[in-house]
């Protein structure tokens, strides 16, 4: 059992703080709002500290699950950032979906300092870290990913190093680019069945039994059926990694046609007032806008 930081308590890692003090290790929590703190300690055996300095003050690992990349900075970097109160040869893993840039800066400055660093995006949403069963990709070396990879355990279904430094920031972009075809096409079959005249949930008993299965169709089609989108991963940070993704894309020469027009959607379902409504709401666009 290590001593741990966890950095950020939204939905994913509130429960993902609890799986490791569920697991034994000692575990210290930052959030912004303390309040969220407090309510985990009122759930879970560990600490809560003040700033990101304070919290990783001699842990052996520091875990950051966040917004975005300013997000990132602001917890890491600076006299009140992790960075400063981490202790040599400590590892920061990040689990916030980011840019390669971020990764590469803070990856950098980690080094610097004498620490480790290992980006470690997650999927499986809010009920994977609720259950400890997240898909977690990496990147960073071979000996910090060695060192943390039995901590992450106590949340993940399967762990995985991709590559160096950076490698499961691009991971997660090819699930994030993925999962927006997936929607997509999930979204224009059920709005088929409708007009079809078609009853969409005999429709999905069959299909999704074949070719056309996916985790989306198993675990969305019901709750797209009944219009109701007030659980899962938002639509705003859904177009904040799309945008990401297009980003990288450019960068390397990769061709993202679906991608782009499926972002353009989201738009659409921002402007309808849905951006804190579920990434499958992309059939309320079909049958709001056509």
């Amino acid at each position: 059992m290590v001593k741990v930081a966890f950095i950020g308590l939204g939905v994913m890692g509130f429960p993902m703080a609890g799986h490791l003090a569920t697991a034994g290790h000692a575990v210290t929590v930052f959030n912004r709002n303390a309040a969220k703190a407090k309510d985990w300690l009122g759930q879970h055996q560990g600490a809560a500290a003040a700033t990101p300095r304070d919290a990783a003050v001699d842990a052996d690992f520091v875990m950051t699950c966040v917004g975005n990349d300013d997000d990132l900075r602001a917890v890491c970097l600076g006299a009140d950032g992790a960075f400063a109160g981490m202790k040599p040869g400590a590892v920061l893993v990040d689990h916030t979906t980011v840019s390669a840039q971020v990764t590469a800066e803070l990856n950098a400055a980690a080094r610097a300092a004498g620490l480790g660093f290992v980006d470690a995006p997650i999927s499986g949403g809010q009920a994977g870290a609720e259950n400890g069963a997240l898909s977690v990709m990496c990147g960073g070396s071979a000996a910090d990913y060695a060192a943390a990879e039995p901590v992450i355990a106590a949340y993940a279904k399967i762990c995985r190093r991709l590559g160096d430094s950076g490698a499961g920031q691009l991971t997660k972009m090819c699930n994030q680019i993925a999962i927006a075809g997936l929607v997509q096409a999930l979204s224009e079959a059920l709005h088929f069945a409708d007009k079809a005249g078609l009853d969409g949930a005999a429709v999905v008993e069959v299909i999704s039994q074949g070719a056309a299965g996916s985790w989306q169709m198993s675990n969305r089609y019901q709750t797209m059926l009944a219009d109701a989108f007030e659980h899962g991963f938002a639509v705003d940070w859904m177009r904040k990694d799309l945008g990401i993704c297009l980003d990288a894309g450019d960068e390397i020469g990769a061709s993202l046609p679906v991608t782009a027009l499926v972002d353009q959607f989201y738009k659409d379902v921002q402007r309808m007032g849905g951006g804190r409504w579920d990434t499958s709401s992309l059939i309320k666009r079909l049958t709001v806008l056509g």
